[in-house]
């Protein structure tokens, strides 16, 4: 597909933020520029891109998932099991 769908399964979502009184908050959608529209998009693909590949019962697992990051990790954790299991 393309490398910035995988980084978001890798890395997680993206918030475009913006600089106020010294500290970083999140940008209001409105004020998100054409390139951050654009890096947020690729986290939508690639949840569609995982869901869509994902057997009914599997897909119930992710669903509720806020980021391709975390249903990632519930995926790997489902098929792989967590160190203590597989020690």
């Amino acid at each position: 597909m393309d490398k910035g769908v995988w980084d978001f399964v890798v890395n997680g979502p993206f918030q475009p933020t913006k600089i106020v009184e010294g500290k970083f908050v999140s940008k209001e959608f409105s004020l998100w520029t054409p390139d951050e529209n654009k890096r947020a998009y690729y986290d939508v693909k690639a949840k569609n891109i995982i869901s869509s590949a994902l057997t009914l019962d599997e897909f119930y697992k992710v669903f509720v998932c806020a980021s391709t990051k975390e249903m990632w990790v519930v995926l790997e954790v489902t098929h792989k099991g967590i160190n203590e299991v597989r020690d």
